[in-house]
């Protein structure tokens, strides 16, 4: 089996046994999508779900965010970790729409990742999730259940992001992110992966069944 039959396989298994591929983080607009996956960096998205409420209330806007007291932000952040950093780069990267891209959250790689505190990780779930383009959302999850599979050899993201992009069909190559994170959470997780439970462990190179 060649590393594009087992992607195909894979996506298949996952398919089934999670149809509905959502984002696990809250948001109802993309600019709310974006400020999230900034929060969720060394933080779970279940505790980001639970600081965004709080913010997205009290800053509705873009025009809030740019003119927001980064003091302010931090109080609201604060429990994510890392919120100094956190709540500069949501300020910031607001005034960067505002003055460099019309008030729209850009659509391409390159600009998303221009914005502070973006990288490829959370431009890639914009692309995916906002514009419905093919992208691959390397996170810790999908890092794991790839080289497990026998997809990539590398931990390094933004190499596994490029080599799924070749095997993955494009089309199902961002849902397909969204599942092995349902996937990794329920059933492969990290220190103790329940193989006999697994559905692509017929596939896997890694399963111990």
């Amino acid at each position: 089996m060649t590393k594009k039959q087992r992607a195909v396989a894979a996506v298949e298994r996952l398919k089934k046994e999670y149809p509905d591929a959502l984002c696990s983080l809250n948001a109802s607009n993309p600019l709310e999508l974006l400020i999230a996956t900034r929060l969720s960096a060394q933080c779970t998205d279940a505790r980001v779900n639970l600081v965004t409420p709080a913010l997205f209330d009290k800053y509705r806007t873009l025009d809030d965010y740019c003119q927001a007291d980064i003091k302010d932000v931090e109080e609201l952040v604060r429990s994510c970790g890392f919120y100094r950093t956190k709540a500069k780069d949501i300020v910031e990267m607001a005034q960067k729409i505002k003055s460099d891209f019309g008030g729209q959250v850009p659509d391409t790689i390159e600009k998303l990742t221009s914005l502070p505190g973006v990288g490829r990780k959370t431009a890639n779930l914009i692309m995916g999730d906002v514009y419905n383009q093919p992208a691959v959302v390397a996170d810790t999850h999908l890092i794991r259940i790839t080289n497990l599979l026998g997809l990539v050899n590398t931990k390094d993201p933004k190499k596994v992001e490029l080599e799924l992009k070749k095997i993955l069909p494009p089309e199902e190559s961002n849902d397909f992110c969204h599942r092995c994170v349902l996937h990794g959470r329920a059933v492969c997780v990290a220190r103790r992966p329940k193989c006999d439970k697994c559905v692509m462990s017929d596939v896997c190179k890694s399963a111990k069944v």
